[in-house]
């Protein structure tokens, strides 16, 4: 009876315990359902977007707010006037005249019509056309930023002055607009502009305004009507004479009780880069993407994502940085192959491959990865095309079964004069509206997607030869938006190897890859320390 007893309290203690692990295996399952999977939280919506209605709410306040006093005359001084942007440009060339050395003696601006020398060329310009401005739009849209909306600081203080949004091109003249007073009647009001990279004048003058300090950093302005004075200000400019290609000049704005403070933004606007891929509705891969990698050692490998690539995409272009010491042709229809030095390394050859790479989008491989019927770039180009995003990432498939996005989000914390404080986890932002397989992450694995324009602009160190992958993506923060989708996924060549089984290129590209150096690590912490300024690093 008592061994019985016993027997009954052990299996209840053993079916509590069963029952806990249960629980507790459960909140482990639930923990991982939210992390790894995207689909079950709400998306965010990152598609180009513009007119909001908050945009159209300041667009209707900035117009209300420029355009009181319509019944107050004005002149129009042309000498000022015509320094205006007309939304129009010429490109005229210099009269030349045909004497002995004019060129050396006499240097001109010469001009190039370039969309007659293209267009005549063209088989089809109208075509061509069509598709760079729908290219110009979508840049227009990835471009856009709330910050450059103007916005027009009502007159609390009592004075009414933009808060946002006035730009300047360098050396080049401007209206500013918004500027107002909203005070008590007085037998005198007076306001008061200060600059320090630009100058005052008015476009048009007002019967009884008095104006003093025309083409000088301090103007002001007085009337004993504020109505006049307030039309007056409508017609303010700004011009900026110390050039820079991009910078801002504070402006103080003031009355005899009040001062406030605005800036102009001064710089040349940001030149397109567009890439003339067709106008076909369907997206053509092999105009669109090209294929970049980078091989050491590994030549079957190669051979073998070569073949993979054919399968799916017989002519799209592939592009190989190869650094070995004794380097063999890779021959075969729309395949580049660059030789570097040997053993320059792993970043640099990303660099060299990504340099030469001429279309909108570069899809980064490892030479030892391999296409499948699921590798579907057009999945990578169609979110590309159709969301804010600059590099989206893939997943990476093992032998096993095991599938890897390595996605990561990257925070960088002030630290003080000592440096900052790095932070990586693994995770993502939010999912992707629309995308439900999508999500928005700092970093993700080393088979991505990326335009081009922006892949190249971050580059990639090439002091780190042997090992980096995360690096790119923290020299990428604050610059790229980043995304990944587990849907697209290509298959990782097996890394299961019996020892005595190994070919002696494998053992020596194990060598090369996996061994690590005192010197090594003190370039990663030299590049972290001194280059990227931080002094300590948290990661999962």
């Amino acid at each position: 009876m008592l061994a019985r007893l016993n027997w009954h309290q052990q299996m209840r203690a053993c079916y509590k315990k069963s029952l806990g692990l249960i629980v507790i295996s459960g909140f482990l399952l639930l923990a991982l359902f939210h992390v790894w999977s995207p689909g079950t939280i709400s998306g965010v919506d990152i598609r180009p977007r513009q007119g909001s209605a908050i945009e159209k709410l300041l667009e209707w306040k900035f117009q209300d707010a420029v355009s009181d006093y319509h019944d107050i005359a004005y002149h129009i001084n042309e000498d000022v006037a015509c320094r205006l942007a007309k939304n129009t440009c010429v490109c005229l060339a210099d009269k030349t005249y045909q004497l002995p050395f004019s060129n050396l003696l006499l240097p001109h601006v010469w001009a190039h019509n370039i969309d007659l020398a293209f267009l005549e060329s063209h088989p089809d310009p109208e075509g061509v056309k069509r598709h760079r401005a729908q290219e110009y739009s979508s840049f227009q849209k990835r471009s856009y930023n709330p910050a450059d909306v103007p916005i027009i600081a009502q007159a609390n203080s009592p004075l009414q002055y933009p808060t946002q949004g006035v730009e300047v091109r360098p050396l080049k003249t401007i209206i500013i607009p918004g500027l107002g007073v909203k005070e008590k009647a007085r037998s005198k009001h007076t306001v008061y502009l200060t600059a320090t990279l630009g100058t005052f004048d008015v476009a048009a003058t007002v019967d009884m305004v008095s104006v003093q300090g025309e083409g000088e950093k301090h103007m002001i302005l007085s009337s004993p009507l504020l109505s006049s004075l307030n039309k007056q200000l409508q017609f303010v400019t700004y011009t900026n004479t110390v050039f820079h290609p991009r910078t801002a000049d504070t402006v103080q704005f003031a009355t005899e009780g009040h001062q406030s403070f605005f800036t102009i933004k001064v710089g040349h606007r940001i030149i397109p880069k567009l890439y003339n891929s067709g106008s076909k509705k369907e997206y053509n891969i092999s105009a669109l993407v090209t294929i970049a990698t980078k091989t050491f050692l590994r030549y079957d490998m190669l051979k073998q994502l070569i073949d993979s690539i054919r399968q799916y995409y017989p002519t799209v272009t592939i592009v190989i940085a190869d650094d070995n010491e004794h380097p063999q042709p890779v021959t075969g229809l729309h395949i580049e192959q660059f030789i570097m030095p040997f053993g320059k390394g792993w970043f640099a050859g990303r660099n060299l491959a990504v340099s030469q790479v001429t279309t909108k989008y570069v899809l980064w491989v490892d030479d030892d990865f391999i296409f499948t019927a699921d590798t579907k770039l057009e999945k990578m180009v169609d979110i590309l095309e159709k969301t804010t995003l600059d590099l989206v990432g893939g997943a990476v498939k093992e032998v096993t079964g095991y599938t890897a996005t390595f996605r990561h989000t990257i925070s960088v914390e002030e630290g003080g004069e000592e440096g900052d404080c790095l932070h990586v986890r693994q995770g993502y932002h939010h999912v992707i509206e629309g995308f439900p397989n999508c999500v928005v992450a700092d970093a993700v694995i080393n088979f991505f997607m990326g335009r081009t324009d922006k892949v190249q602009q971050v580059g990639f160190n090439p002091r780190l030869a042997r090992h980096g992958h995360l690096e790119f993506f923290i020299d990428a923060l604050g610059s790229l938006h980043i995304g990944s989708c587990h849907d697209v996924p290509i298959s990782h060549a097996s890394k299961i190897h019996l020892p005595w089984s190994k070919t002696d290129s494998q053992k020596a590209y194990d060598k090369f890859r996996y061994s690590s150096s005192s010197a090594e690590n003190y370039i990663h912490n030299e590049v972290f320390y001194f280059k990227n300024r931080f002094k300590c690093m948290t990661s999962h």
